[in-house]
């Protein structure tokens, strides 16, 4: 109340976090200078912000998917600059949502003037949900399985995904509930570092996802052709292996992966692919002090030694899509791409892959901020992560289209 500017995100202040909005204020003065600041605090309490600096038109008006950022942040037209360029006050946090049942609220405020944030002039709240309306959250504790399901509202069927993350474990759900939300019946599935899973396993068993394939296919509102993986790192030679050995696969997705088999040997029916060799001896510490840089440990993929821990895809009759980063710091994800893909092509089989300039090693759902730098928990170090800020942007942005448009394609 009694504040010079409107404030207003549309088409609504609240939407899910995958949708892009625009943001209008109105009310300012013709070409008034101001700040607008967007913050968010996660659910540990650390606070993440962005500013930009902007001048009103000819009527007072100021509209953030046509007029550019003058500085801050980022510069130019960039309709949600102030979503994906939030930084946390404390160095090398990542934003990931903990809790998909309540939303991020993200603050934007406008200010008189550039950089002084002593004037207010208007503000209101957008609502970013992980959870679309109707779509159930449960828990599955089924034999070994530990996951949780998302089921998007009605009978169906709907297409079923299987959802992995990488090597720091734990059970990972906002980008589970999101596909959810977009209608695929999605099973978020932890397989290390998560209750009695250990952080470092020996060995992990094919039986265990096999278990969570099966599962997914008794599902009634589960689609019965075909389940699809995704999978990020660790979790996306996972995804492959799984698409190699269990027929119910029919589609995987490789986010920032590799076609052999990384750091823990898995064991299937009557054999073992052995982890791909590395030398811890080859971790660079930056510039930065207590930053390792992981990107030159493995063995050379191309050294015949190695194969044996190649993941047999070109054996398997899913479809695949590989995404990588070009500036992925922490895994040479491109190069060990474009080795899969080749592989797949010299035995006819079709693949998509989509290599990003720019791009760092953790490509999330759109709009989440970039994290060039953060700490593994299972390493307990703090690793790079690489990527330059609106190129990885843009990146998440395509790839989230794609990887849906794949699915609705294969299953």
């Amino acid at each position: 109340a009694g504040m010079a500017a409107r404030v207003t995100v549309l088409p609504a202040p609240r939407c899910m976090y995958d949708d892009p909005v625009q943001i209008l204020v109105a009310g300012l003065q013709p070409q008034q200078a101001v700040t607008v600041r967007a913050s968010l605090v996660d659910e540990s309490g650390e606070l993440f912000q962005a500013h930009a600096l902007y001048r009103a038109g000819s009527r007072g008006e100021l509209d953030l998917s046509r007029s550019p950022a003058l500085g801050g942040s980022y510069l130019g037209v960039e309709p949600m600059g102030l979503l994906w360029s939030l930084q946390s006050k404390t160095p090398y946090k990542r934003l990931a949502k903990r809790n998909v049942l309540t939303p991020f609220h993200v603050n934007i405020e406008v200010y008189d003037g550039h950089g002084d944030m002593s004037n207010l002039l208007g503000k209101c709240t957008n609502e970013r949900c992980f959870l679309g309306e109707g779509v159930k959250r449960i828990s599955v504790r089924d034999g070994r399985l530990k996951a949780t399901l998302f089921l998007p509202p009605g009978a169906g069927p709907f297409p079923g995904l299987i959802d992995l993350y990488g090597s720091g474990g734990g059970l990972v759900e906002y980008r589970a509930s999101l596909l959810a939300s977009r209608g695929f019946v999605t099973l978020a599935l932890a397989y290390m570092a998560f209750e009695d899973l250990p952080a470092m396993p020996e060995v992990l068993q094919l039986s265990y996802f096999e278990e969570a394939v099966n599962f997914l296919q008794k599902q009634q509102q589960v689609k019965g052709t075909g389940i699809g993986v995704l999978g990020l790192s660790k979790g996306a030679d996972l995804a492959l292996s799984m698409a190699t050995f269990l027929p119910g696969i029919k589609a995987a997705v490789s986010i920032s992966g590799s076609s052999f088999n990384s750091f823990i040997p898995l064991q299937g029916g009557g054999f073992t692919i052995p982890a791909h060799p590395y030398d811890l001896e080859k971790m660079k510490t930056s510039d930065e002090p207590g930053i390792v840089d992981f990107s030159d440990v493995l063995v050379d993929h191309r050294d015949p030694a190695t194969w044996d821990c190649r993941i047999p895809l070109e054996r398997s009759l899913a479809k695949f899509l590989f995404l990588s980063g070009r500036d992925d710091r922490n895994w040479k994800s491109e190069l060990y791409c474009q080795d899969a893909v080749q592989r797949l092509q010299q035995h006819g089989r079709e693949v998509e892959f989509c290599s990003y300039s720019g791009a760092g090693h953790l490509l999330e759902p759109p709009y989440l901020p970039l994290c060039q730098v953060s700490i593994h928990k299972v390493l307990g170090m703090f690793v790079y992560w690489g990527g330059q800020w609106r190129e990885h942007a843009k990146a998440q942005e395509d790839a989230w289209h794609r990887i849906q448009a794949f699915f609705w394609q294969h299953l």
